[in-house]
C-alpha cells in the first residue's frame, strides 16, 4: 500500500480565475491573487485524492478598482465579515488517463453548495531542484446567485448588467512536500 502523500500549490505557476458576461455581449474576466491549494494522495495516485482550498476574498482583482471595491463590498462578497473562500472535495473521480470529476462543497459568505468541475491532468515531473510536480487545469460554471450574490441591474435594451453564471478557471501546480 503507498504511503500517504500532501501536495501543495505552488504560487507563483497556479492561478484561479473567472469570467462573467457583461452588457450581454463580452465577457469581463478576473482571478483571485491569494489563495492554498492542498491535495493528499496515496503516494502519486490521483485516483481518490481529497483537495482543500482556500482563497482570500479580498485578493479578487479585475483591473478596475472600483468594480475590485464593489466586489469586495457587501453586494458580492463582504470581505470583512467574511474573508474565506472555501473549497472542500467530497469525490475525485478519474474518468480516463487525463480526466477527473471533482465534486466538492464550494464555500462563500455564509452559504455552502455542492459544484461539479472538470479537471484535467497534465502530468507529473520533476523541477530542476528535484522537487515533484504535478498540474491540473480546472473548470466549471456556478450561478452566483445560489451563494446570495444577487446584485444587478436591469439594462433599457433588455437583459442585466451582470449574468448570473460565473465560469471558473484553475490552472494548479503542486508541489509534493517532503513529510
Amino acid at each position: 500500500m503507498s504511503e500517504r502523500s500532501i501536495w501543495v500549490s505552488d504560487p507563483s505557476h497556479s492561478e484561479i480565475t473567472f469570467k462573467v458576461k457583461h452588457l450581454m455581449i463580452t465577457n469581463v474576466k478576473g482571478e483571485f491573487r491569494d489563495f492554498t491549494a492542498q491535495m493528499q494522495t496515496l503516494g502519486s495516485d490521483f485516483s481518490k485524492a481529497s483537495v482543500n482550498v482556500s482563497i482570500k476574498a479580498d485578493s479578487i482583482f479585475t483591473n478596475n478598482g472600483d468594480r475590485d471595491t464593489h466586489l469586495r463590498s457587501a453586494d458580492f462578497f463582504q470581505v470583512e465579515q467574511y474573508p474565506e473562500i472555501l473549497f472542500r472535495s467530497t469525490s475525485f473521480k478519474q474518468l480516463d488517463e487525463e480526466n477527473f470529476k471533482l465534486i466538492g462543497l464550494l464555500k462563500i459568505r455564509d452559504i455552502e453548495k455542492e459544484v461539479t468541475l472538470d479537471v484535467e491532468f497534465g502530468g507529473l515531473t520533476k523541477d530542476p531542484w528535484g522537487r515533484e510536480k504535478a498540474g491540473f487545469s480546472v473548470s466549471g460554471k456556478i450561478n452566483r446567485t445560489e451563494w446570495g450574490l444577487n446584485w444587478n441591474a436591469a439594462l433599457e435594451a433588455g437583459g442585466v448588467l451582470v449574468s448570473e453564471e460565473v465560469r471558473i478557471a484553475a490552472e494548479v501546480q503542486f508541489v509534493k512536500s517532503a513529510e
